[in-house]
């Protein structure tokens, strides 16, 4: 995992988030509320609706699928990079993985400028394209590298660049969100998930995640039989 090192981006209060040994102790619920004095603020960011289904949020596998796995992630994340094959793998083989794509540029201005171009290539329904073009390389991006991985993965760059501007402020809104859940989730560095409503903080082999999701979708139906007792 890369460590975000920024102080204020690190939350060391204490937690009563509920260990459930799903993986360790590193996967809690999302549903579970801190004890930290600022519950009233993560309450308002870590709201189901926020986290799983922000509409301006790109979504990848299956956009119906019944458990919901979140990713914040960098594109100058090295591991990152090495995950996404495997975890794009473990989307398509299940089908019913819904994966959301959350964009926390940690890891310097460039990250940032990366972060942003992707977001702005959703205005001509290129972010998965832009995605795995800047996900494929296989060693840190530069700007003018950006340039290049997005015109040669077929973007209209003079698109991209209108599109940047007149949307500047609703793609830097975006970014904000997400960076407010990783720090309310006390997220360290990327990549980070949720998958279903367990808070997974760090990498998983494929393996780990395909168990994940078997334990997330097996909660599910244990809330859907209470549910229908009532």
């Amino acid at each position: 995992m890369n460590r975000l090192t920024t102080p204020s981006a690190i939350n060391p209060g204490p937690t009563r988030r509920a260990a459930l040994g799903l993986l360790g102790t590193g996967a809690v619920l999302l549903a579970a509320r801190s004890a930290r004095a600022d519950d009233a603020q993560e309450e308002k960011v870590l709201t189901e609706a926020q986290v799983l289904r922000d509409p301006d949020i790109p979504v990848a596998g299956n956009p119906e699928g019944d458990i919901t796995i979140v990713e914040w992630f960098d594109y100058n994340c090295p591991y990152c990079r090495k995950l996404e094959p495997e975890l794009r793998q473990v989307v398509h083989d299940d089908g019913k993985v819904r994966l959301v794509l959350k964009d926390w540029p940690i890891l310097g201005p460039v990250s940032k400028v990366a972060a942003r171009m992707a977001l702005a290539a959703r205005y001509q329904d290129k972010f998965l394209v832009a995605h795995e073009a800047m996900m494929a390389v296989s060693s840190r991006i530069t700007e003018p590298r950006i340039g290049e991985l997005l015109s040669g993965a077929g973007l209209d760059m003079d698109r991209l660049k209108k599109d940047l501007d007149s949307n500047a402020s609703a793609i830097d809104a975006v970014l904000a969100r997400n960076n407010d859940q990783a720090e309310a989730f006390a997220f360290n560095g990327t990549p980070s998930f949720i998958v279903g409503k367990y808070r997974v903080p760090g990498v998983l082999s494929m393996d780990q995640f395909e168990q994940v999701i078997a334990d997330a979708r097996k909660a599910n139906m244990g809330r859907k039989i209470e549910k229908n007792k009532l």
